[in-house]
């Protein structure tokens, strides 16, 4: 038997390549005679470089940005040939936030991952979005690059305030060339009921009193920039990094689609018998452009079974099933919460073995 292992990160806990790895190494003491193949997955959120590098192979840098706060942190691009892969949480990131409210932090580090990218060279710039802790419309990004405006661009989304000219000749001029994919996990517009603000903006600190006022700023920036392209699918991801790309001429793709077409997804589904994903939380959110849906969805066209393991199962059968999923597992169920967080490889590879009882021939 073929079973494909295709998870994302357990946010927190474990990679996406550890996730894998803990699968498979579960499988296989409960089935050793089965093929076990890894095919760690990112939606284009924190781990979206490591995932690619596994399979791609390229050439690793190591720069370093600032941080929401200006404080300096490591980040790594990925060189493969005339193409740079960014993710764009090594520089703002959620974990990077110091607890403080999203809007007070900036993209500007995002902007230094670009300059980093055309000075290795590269003629296509692929930035991955997700996990961020921002929430200025790429504004900080924009300001790296050179852009100029009547307030200041770099000190994060609630500094918008009143803006109402942007100057961005000069990242233009940078990036006349180059080409630049923004590749998303949600296909949200930058502002309103779905937007970047209200749909995320509670998970990255930002008080309920202040989403109106923050989503006014980015209405403003808009305004003042490009409102048609605010509107767009995947304008509000990253905190509106998405917008802040699309000005500068991105196109914006799925990061689940980018990754699954970089390491063969639907070649291997076809070739498997069975197909696991998994992530921290399985829930309907799952369906916005996450990892497990879009692994179940080539499953389903490679007419394989897909089932996942999570940190928690949140959902019922009727929306497991409405995912595209066979069964789903709980580790939090199956060993503990205590367990799951204390020794997360050594709790997935238990589950993953207890698992393997029900879906090896």
């Amino acid at each position: 038997m073929r079973v494909l292992v295709a998870p994302d990160k357990f946010a927190g806990t474990l990679s996406a390549v550890e996730a894998a790895e803990a699968i498979a190494s579960g499988w296989r003491r409960t089935a050793p005679a089965d093929e076990v193949v890894l095919a760690p997955m990112s939606d284009g959120g924190p781990g979206f470089v490591a995932v690619l590098h596994a399979t791609l192979g390229g050439e690793l840098l190591a720069v370093t940005v600032e941080s929401p706060h200006g404080d300096e942190v490591p980040a790594t691009l990925l060189v493969v040939g005339e193409t740079a892969y960014v993710e764009s949480a090594q520089a703002c990131g959620i974990h990077l936030t110091r607890g403080e409210g999203g809007e007070f932090g900036s993209t500007v580090g995002v902007g230094t991952l670009l300059l980093s990218a055309m000075d290795a060279g590269a003629r296509r710039i692929v930035v991955g979005l997700g996990g961020s802790g921002t929430n200025d419309g790429g504004a900080g990004m924009l300001a790296a690059l050179g852009a100029e405006a009547d307030v200041s661009l770099d000190l994060g989304g609630i500094f918008l305030d009143g803006v109402g000219s942007v100057d961005l000749s000069v990242p233009r001029s940078f990036l006349a060339g180059i080409g630049l994919v923004a590749a998303t996990d949600v296909d949200n517009p930058l502002t309103g009921l779905f937007g970047a603000t209200k749909a995320f903006g509670p998970q990255k600190g930002i008080a309920e009193h202040g989403l109106v006022e923050l989503d006014g700023f980015l209405e403003q920036f808009a305004a003042a920039t490009d409102r048609r392209l605010a509107l767009e699918p995947g304008a509000g991801a990253g905190g509106g990094l998405g917008f802040g790309l699309m000005l500068l001429g991105a196109r914006r793709v799925s990061g689940i689609e980018l990754v699954a077409q970089a390491v063969g997804l639907e070649e291997q589904a076809r070739v498997a018998d069975l197909v696991i994903t998994g992530e921290g939380a399985f829930d309907f959110s799952s369906r916005a452009g996450k990892v497990p849906y879009g692994v179940a969805a080539v499953a389903a066209e490679a007419l394989r079974p897909c089932i996942a393991l999570a940190g928690q199962v949140l959902v019922g059968s009727r929306e497991m099933r409405a995912l595209g999923m066979d069964a789903a597992y709980s580790l939090v169920e199956a060993v503990g919460e205590d367990r799951a967080f204390s020794d997360p490889a050594g709790a997935l590879s238990e589950l993953a073995a207890r698992v393997a009882r029900t879906w090896s021939a």
